[in-house]
């Protein structure tokens, strides 16, 4: 076993039984076992602070522990539970993820229940049709660990103010007549925890619509239960291609040995792999961070691929940062390091808005003869419109000066 440490998470280590070694310890064969995993999920109060298996929890975690019973379900994987440092440190990036607080409680007059309008755009239970071709399938309301943040915390881990009761009939037939939707993506909760043959047998459902191209999964086992990427499992999602694979990692200590290794075995299964980070206050809010991150998951052939701007989700203020923050972050990427490592920072606008780029402001000026834009160095130059065409209309710019130019 190496070292349980709290460092910057540069390194790929594993943290294999960590406190589960302890009296007499788990033989790997059951540590290995994804279903053991999910069955020996930390979900209480009484496992936090178990003499053996333990964390020492602050007065803010302990209180957020009692409140959160009707809230969002407590859940760590065994897996994941062991790269949380055991001494006392509220602040440590990863417990900050999956450990409820007291702060969850507060009240935000920008807090919302369903921040991304999903219950708005929804045709059919459990089947969310916002944009023009694709739609997003909750196809499970249970993950294999919860994230605090969740942006649906209202539906997910059971105990919520909402329940979620996906009609699967209703939603294939939805499909079937909807012939301009040619992509789908399964979320819920994950559908990564389903059995290797429930799985195929959705995906099979999928594949028997003719318009429908391709489909994506949005995942975080990968991650809280790598355990669960088998090979078998790996077979059964080739069999559907072209299929897309959404990751979430939001700090470098994730990416561990076991997380780098199942993320291998699925882009050998020929999966494309994407990352969708949440900016977190605390945990990886910080130029460094990121980069570190960044930089690992193009490692594990894992594109980096959006920065979400933590949603405006109820019970998440403590963890929100300003969008000035996200901007900086991207400033700090582009153009100082190689542009596969850049992802795409976006704010899902509240109400239903859907994801709206944020970008730094690199473009100055432009009209029918230049454009002047700003370089990641902070020069300036101008490139001459020579398309010739003279009906385009210029959004209003910032006031620009020829002396930019010359500064």
């Amino acid at each position: 076993m190496q070292t349980l440490r709290n460092g910057d998470g540069r390194e790929f280590v594993s943290h294999a039984l960590g406190y589960w070694s302890r009296d007499g310890g788990i033989a790997p064969e059951l540590w290995n076992d994804w279903k053991w995993q999910l069955k020996n999920r930390v979900t209480s109060l009484a496992q936090l602070e178990s003499r053996d298996r333990g964390i020492d929890l602050s007065d803010e975690e302990r209180s957020g522990v009692l409140l959160s019973g009707d809230k969002l379900a407590l859940a760590v994987t065994p897996h994941f539970f062991n790269l949380i440092p055991r001494e006392k440190n509220p602040d440590d990036p990863i417990r900050r993820q999956v450990i409820p607080r007291l702060e969850e409680t507060w009240s935000s007059p920008y807090d919302m229940a369903d921040p991304c309008g999903e219950d708005s755009h929804m045709p059919v239970p459990g089947l969310v049709h916002r944009y023009p071709d694709r739609v997003l399938f909750l196809v499970t309301d249970r993950c294999a660990a919860y994230c605090r943040y969740c942006t649906r915390s209202r539906v997910v881990s059971g105990v919520g103010e909402q329940e979620l009761h996906t009609d699967f009939e209703e939603a294939f037939r939805y499909l079937e007549q909807h012939t301009e939707v040619r992509d789908v993506l399964l979320s819920g909760g994950d559908a990564l925890i389903f059995s290797d043959d429930k799985l195929d047998k959705l995906l099979t459902r999928l594949r028997a619509i003719k318009h429908i191209e391709f489909l994506r999964i949005g995942t975080r086992v990968p991650i809280f239960l790598p355990q669960r990427i088998t090979p078998e499992l790996c077979a059964i999602l080739a069999k559907h291609h072209p299929l897309w694979m959404s990751v979430h990692v939001n700090h470098p200590r994730e990416l561990t040995i076991e997380v780098k290794e199942a993320l291998e075995r699925l882009a050998n299964a020929g999966i494309p792999l994407g990352n969708q980070s949440v900016l977190l206050a605390g945990v990886n809010d910080d130029l460094e961070t990121m980069k570190t991150l960044v930089h690992k998951l193009l490692m594990c052939r894992v594109r980096p691929y959006y920065i979400y701007q933590c949603d405006l989700i109820n019970g998440s203020s403590h963890l929100r940062t300003s969008v000035a923050k996200g901007i900086e972050i991207i400033e700090g990427l582009r153009g100082h390091t190689t542009g596969y490592a850049v992802p795409q920072y976006v704010i899902d606008a509240p109400g239903g808005g859907g994801k709206v780029p944020i970008n730094p402001g690199y473009v100055l000026y432009h009209d029918n003869e230049k454009i002047v834009i700003r370089n990641y160095e902070g020069k300036i130059f101008e490139y001459p419109e020579t398309g010739g065409d003279q009906t385009v209309q210029f959004a209003p710019q910032r006031e620009y000066h020829d002396e930019y130019l010359y500064s």
